[in-house]
Parts: C-alpha cells; sequence; structure tokens
C-alpha cells in the first residue's frame, strides 16, 4: 500500500478499478485515500465504483467533494452517479440540470444515456422518452440503451419504433440491439414482428451470435412457436448453458415436463455444467405425479452442489413442495435459503393460505420483521385464507404500512368482507374508509353482483364509474348476456368503441358466445368480420378458439374447419372444439383423425377432448374404434376416466345392441353408478327389446 502515492494516476485508477469491479470497494477506497495527487479520472473511477457496489451516499459525497476541489466533472463523472440504483428520479433531474449548465449534456451522448437508465430502472418511460427526444447527441448505446427499456417493459411498437430510427440513422444494429429489442415480444401476437426481427439479425450477419440466439429460441417460445423454438435450438451451432436452460424453460413453460427433463439429461451429457437457473428449470417440470420422485433427486443434486442455500434455486425447491402438499418439506426448504426474499417469504404463505390456515398470518409478521417488506401480492394471500377478525387485523396493519390505496389490495379486502357478510357490507367497509371506490374494486364487486344475479346492481355500478375500463364493460356485457338482454350486449359493444375502449379477447368472447346461444351464424360471422377490420391482434389462439365453436355450432363446419388450418398456434383446447365440431355435424372418422394428429403434435390429451372423441364416436356408431380409445384414456394417457366418459361409453354401448359389455362396464366402475347411467342402460334395453320384437313380428 505504501508504494501507491507514487505510482502513476493510471496505474491507481486501473487499481482502484479492479478492486471496485471485484467488490473491494473499501481497499479501492483505501488506494484512493493514499494518493498525493488526484485527477478527474482518479475520482470518476471511485465514483463508479461506488455506484456499481451501489453506495449512493459515499458516490454522492465523492461527486461533492470533486467539486469542491476546483474539479470541473466530466460525463463520465455524471454518468458514474446516475448508474447507482438507488439513486432516484428527483436526484437524476438535478445531475442533468448541472449537466446542461456545464454544457456536458450537448457534448455527448454519456449523460443521456445514463439518465434514461435511470428513468427505465424507475418505470418513467415517458420521461426517459422525452428526454432521448431531447438529446442533441445519440450513438449506439443511446439507442441501446432506449431499445432495451422499451424490451424490458414488453413495450414492443416503442422498441420497434426506436429500431426504426437506428436504421434510418445508418447505424449498424449491435448484439445488444436485438437481445434488447426481442426481450419484449412475449405473447403470440408478437410473433410476426419477431419474425421480422429475426430477419433483420440474419441480414446484419449476427445469426453466428450465441446471446442473440439465446434471445431468438426465447423469443419464439414466449411467442408459442416452440416448433421454432427447437428448430432454432437444433441448429444453432454453439450452444451454452443459457441456451439450454431456455429450452428447458420453453417446455416447462408449455407443461411439457417430459420433453425439458429431455432436453435436461441431453445437456448433462453434452457436459455443460447446471447453474442455478437450470435447477429452478429442472424442479418447474416435476410437480405432476409422475415427476415427483425425480424433482427429489434434483434436490438431492442441489444440496451435493450446495445450491439450497441459493434464494432462487431455494424457492424453486419451496414451490416443487408446496405444489406437492408437502409444507413440512416446504419449510425445511424456507428455512436453508440464507437470504429469503419476498417471493420465498410470499411462496410459502401460499402454500399455508391453500389450506387455510391461519398461519399465514403469523408467517406474514414474522416476513415484516426479518425486514423484507410484504408487497400487494402478500396482503391478498393473508387476506384470503383469513376469518373476519384476523382480516380487521390486516386491515389495519395495510393502512399502516401504505397499501390500503393499492387497488389489489383494496379489492382483496373488499372481496374478503363480501364472503363474510354481504356486498353491502363490502361498500360500506370503501365508504366508511372515505376511499373513493378504484375501478379495480368496482369491478370485483358488480362481479359478485353478477353471481348473485342482481344485474340492476351491476348496471347501476357501472353508471356511477367515470372512467370504466375494458373488465368493467366486460362484466356488463357479461351480465346482460347471462340475463339473456341479447341485443344490449352488442349495443354496449358499440358504446364500448364510442368510449375509446379497446375489446379485449374476453369482450369477444361473450359475444361469441351470444352468437352461438343464439344460433346466429350471420350475427357471428360479422363480428369475426369486424375483429379482421379493425382489431386483428385481438384474434389469438383464445378467440380463435371460440369462434370455431361458435361456427361449429352455427351449422358452418367449413369455416370452422378454415380457422383451424389457419392458426399458427394450436392449444389443447383447439384441437378439443375441432374435434367436436367434426363429431357434431357426423363427421366421426374425421374427428378421429384429427384426435390422432393432435397426439402426433406432441399435444397431451385431457378429459374434455375424450368426452368430444367418445361423442363423436357414439353419433355414428363407431363402438370399437370408441371403446378402444375408452380402454387407452388410463394406460397409454394417463386421464383417469370419470362419470361423463362411462356415460358415454355404456350409451355407446348399449345404444348398438352390446348390453352385456355395458352392464359389464357399468358394475366395474371405481366408483357407484348413478341414476343416469342406469336409465342410460335400460334406454339401450327398450331399444333392443323393440328391434327383437319388430324382428319377430317379421319372421
Amino acid at each position: 500500500m505504501g508504494q501507491h502515492p507514487t505510482q502513476p494516476f493510471l496505474a491507481n485508477n486501473t487499481i482502484m478499478f479492479k478492486y471496485s469491479v471485484f467488490g473491494d470497494i473499501c481497499i479501492a477506497r483505501k488506494v484512493f485515500d493514499n494518493m498525493s495527487k488526484r485527477n478527474v479520472a482518479s475520482y470518476n473511477t471511485m465514483i463508479s465504483g461506488y455506484s456499481r457496489n451501489g453506495s449512493l451516499l459515499e458516490a454522492w459525497k465523492l461527486f461533492s467533494e470533486m467539486r469542491g476541489c476546483g474539479y470541473v466533472p466530466t460525463q463520465f463523472s455524471f454518468g458514474g452517479v446516475l448508474g447507482c440504483e438507488c439513486l432516484d428520479v428527483i436526484q437524476g433531474f438535478q445531475l442533468q440540470a448541472l449537466a446542461e449548465k456545464l454544457g456536458l449534456f450537448f457534448v455527448d451522448a454519456v449523460t443521456g444515456t445514463a439518465l434514461l437508465g435511470l428513468l427505465g430502472r424507475k418505470g418513467w418511460l415517458d420521461e426517459a422518452m422525452q428526454v432521448f427526444d431531447e438529446m442533441p447527441k445519440r450513438n449506439l448505446v443511446t439507442l441501446n440503451c432506449m431499445i432495451s427499456l422499451f424490451g424490458q417493459y414488453e413495450c414492443v411498437e416503442e422498441s420497434m419504433m426506436v429500431l426504426r430510427r437506428l436504421l434510418r440513422s445508418g447505424m449498424a444494429p449491435s448484439e445488444s440491439t436485438f437481445v434488447g429489442i426481442l426481450a419484449g415480444f412475449v405473447g403470440e401476437l408478437d410473433l410476426i414482428l419477431g419474425e421480422l426481427v429475426h430477419g433483420l439479425v440474419v441480414k446484419n450477419g449476427l445469426d453466428f451470435s450465441v446471446s442473440v440466439n439465446n434471445s431468438l429460441i426465447n423469443m419464439y417460445a414466449k411467442c408459442s412457436d416452440i416448433h421454432m423454438a427447437e428448430k432454432m435450438f437444433e441448429d444453432v451451432p454453439v450452444k451454452d448453458v443459457v441456451s439450454w436452460n431456455t429450452m428447458v424453460g420453453a417446455m416447462a413453460k408449455i407443461e411439457r415436463a417430459d420433453r425439458a427433463l429431455v432436453v435436461l439429461r441431453k445437456m448433462c451429457v453434452s457436459g455443460v455444467l447446471l447453474n442455478d437457473t437450470s435447477y429452478v428449470s429442472a424442479l418447474s417440470c416435476c410437480t405432476s405425479q409422475q415427476f415427483r420422485l425425480l424433482g427429489e433427486s434434483i434436490h438431492a443434486k442441489v444440496i451435493q452442489k450446495k445450491f439450497e442455500s441459493d434464494v432462487y434455486v431455494g424457492s424453486a425447491l419451496l414451490d416443487f413442495y408446496v405444489k406437492c402438499d408437502r409444507l413440512d418439506d416446504a419449510h425445511v426448504c424456507f428455512d436453508e435459503i440464507s437470504e429469503k426474499n419476498v417471493v420465498s417469504w410470499n411462496t410459502l404463505m401460499l402454500g399455508y393460505s391453500s389450506k387455510g390456515s391461519s398461519y399465514v398470518i403469523t408467517l406474514l409478521q414474522q416476513m415484516i420483521h426479518s425486514g423484507c417488506l410484504p408487497t400487494e401480492f402478500s396482503f391478498s394471500i393473508a387476506v384470503k385464507s383469513s376469518g373476519l377478525l384476523e382480516v380487521l387485523q390486516l386491515h389495519s396493519l395495510s393502512i399502516k404500512m401504505g397499501y390500503i390505496d393499492n387497488d389489489y389490495v383494496s379489492s382483496s379486502f373488499i372481496s374478503s368482507y363480501a364472503k363474510s357478510s354481504s356486498v353491502d357490507d363490502a361498500l360500506r367497509f370503501v365508504t366508511t374508509n372515505d376511499m373513493p371506490l378504484p375501478v379495480v374494486a368496482s369491478n370485483m364487486i358488480a362481479n359478485i353482483y353478477n353471481r348473485n344475479g342482481q344485474f340492476d346492481k351491476t348496471q347501476e355500478l357501472f353508471s356511477d364509474l367515470e372512467n370504466p375500463d375494458t373488465v368493467s364493460w366486460n362484466i356488463l356485457i357479461a351480465a346482460c348476456s347471462r340475463n339473456g338482454d341479447y341485443e344490449e350486449v352488442f349495443e354496449l359493444l358499440g358504446h364500448m368503441r364510442m368510449a375509446r375502449v379497446s375489446p379485449d379477447r374476453y369482450t369477444y368472447v361473450s359475444l361469441f358466445s351470444v352468437c352461438t346461444k343464439l344460433c346466429n351464424l350471420g350475427l357471428g360471422s360479422s363480428l369475426h368480420g369486424l375483429i379482421i377490420k379493425t382489431d386483428f391482434k385481438r384474434c389469438d389462439t383464445f378467440v380463435c378458439n371460440i369462434m370455431i365453436d361458435m361456427y361449429g355450432k352455427c351449422g358452418s363446419l367449413a369455416s370452422s374447419i378454415k380457422i383451424f388450418n389457419e392458426m399458427t398456434t394450436k392449444n389443447v383446447i383447439t384441437w378439443t372444439t375441432i374435434v367436436s365440431a367434426l363429431g357434431l355435424h357426423g363427421y366421426a372418422h374425421e374427428a378421429l383423425e384429427k384426435f390422432k394428429e393432435m397426439d402426433m403434435n406432441g399435444i397431451k390429451p385431457d378429459k374434455v377432448v375424450f368426452v368430444a372423441v367418445l361423442s363423436a364416436c357414439r353419433h355414428v356408431g363407431l363402438v370399437k374404434e370408441g371403446m378402444k380409445l375408452f380402454g387407452q384414456m388410463k394406460g397409454k394417457y394417463g386421464v383417469e376416466p370419470e362419470m361423463d366418459h362411462y356415460l358415454i361409453a355404456v350409451d355407446l354401448l348399449a345404444r348398438y345392441g352390446y348390453l352385456t359389455e355395458a352392464e359389464q362396464l357399468i358394475t366395474g366402475m371405481p366408483f357407484p353408478p348413478n341414476a343416469l347411467i342406469w336409465r342410460i342402460f335400460l334406454e339401450g334395453c327398450k331399444k333392443k327389446r323393440s328391434i327383437d320384437d319388430t324382428i319377430a313380428l317379421a319372421s
């Protein structure tokens, strides 16, 4: 240490930089204090070091000391302080004003870019865009920063707008450009733009980049194009641990645990070392009954690798045991986590809440005493599992901690009070606390009115709202639909559009459901046309499924098939709906083919699709095929037949004269037969007797 004062500026500054990067900020400060002479770069290095290590107060003090010693801050001085995570927006704007006063804001893009980063971290996107537009100079880092901010908050249109400005400026996009923008594509509606960006990646010769390819794999997975994600993964020449983790996570997200674990095994065979994210993804795949033993094996591996104290891996273990209904084991995992975060606490609380345990309140208190601030979700969990007395205590605590004004929290209290007493009491709770009724809370009350059949009160509550949101309109539309006011439903759609409130997928589902109830093909087709003309982006898998159902039940099977064939992303509901439509129109063979096609596409059939395909077989008398599928339900597909499946199977056998087999099926059921199944059997007997009598008379 004694040699430091005699060393040149550059050497000392380099030593300080290295110590600060590795987190030894105290040693870096000793080097700084031992320097007999310092320059601006010395101050900048220490300011950036403090900022990097989250020491805002020290960074701010050093910045002030620097100015007091007569040094003029540079753009890197401002960039260092602005980069501190703890800095608030007001302080950021004060620094911007000082930078403008010194003329630094207009020299280059460093200070402005650092300010953008601060505003983005705090979620001030509009202000960030305003600063971006006012910046006299922007470089690639500035544009990438803005793209990344919009990507982080999933503002796809805004990030694409900045990308277009980047391309028009003549700058070449970098790896950071594409990594930033691809992070914002999260749904199937973003897939077309994602494919466009993929084309730009190839055009700019960045398809060799591991980080960009990982982002593309992740984008396709999040946009529900799992086949393209798999193709990308197989085609990339270099795969790192992020590539493998992305693919495992993608499979887990679509609930294909079997395929996720195959990828995980390949990852281990390829020699890639699993990290904390790998274990988190692997554990998320093991919550179903068939993979629980594997989950325990992964837990053993986690202990072997000493990852159990890691907050992310520990929380994943906690979540695994909670979902496996093993709260004692979950609590052990919770205790092993060295530094618990709000996710850990909420996960354990959720486990106890699912059991209706009042221990949730104790956990919330322990959470607060540990210094971990609860979120609105924490209060919501606690309120849901509490009796009226505990709710009153939580209400008081939420006021004390300043959470009562949060829409989510206030709505939870309203819901709880409504369950404990009545809707009127819930409303009194809001008014006696001098709280304006938030839209979210109003929607919740309206929904309770709806469920109770008090449609007039739903309308009254809606009329009191100053700015009803999409959910408010949806609740009113659903109320009218349930009340049989079908004409008013479509009038409300017109009023909603006039109020410039965009319908969402739930709006269209309610509207198409009305068309189905009325069996009004013309009205359904007109609504379909309206979506294509004005709101095509709303035509996602969810809406397409309800349109397939509407067209099928309203007599236009061709339209159902057309929509099905044009869909880029199909889920189990899509396949179930088309199978039902085909069966309804007597195309049982085609329904069976669709079922096989679904199986070949890796979509695991559920109990509902078996109801659909068995009904199709019953409709045209495919006894052999139907009973073969019924027999395969549990053994091949892991779906336990329920009463609905037995009813259809017995009807299929009895209707077509297989009475002995039908009776054997009834007596062999794992649960007692009900009156309906015997009625179906007797109907088959009567039909068989009628046929026998006819044959006897004829002979």
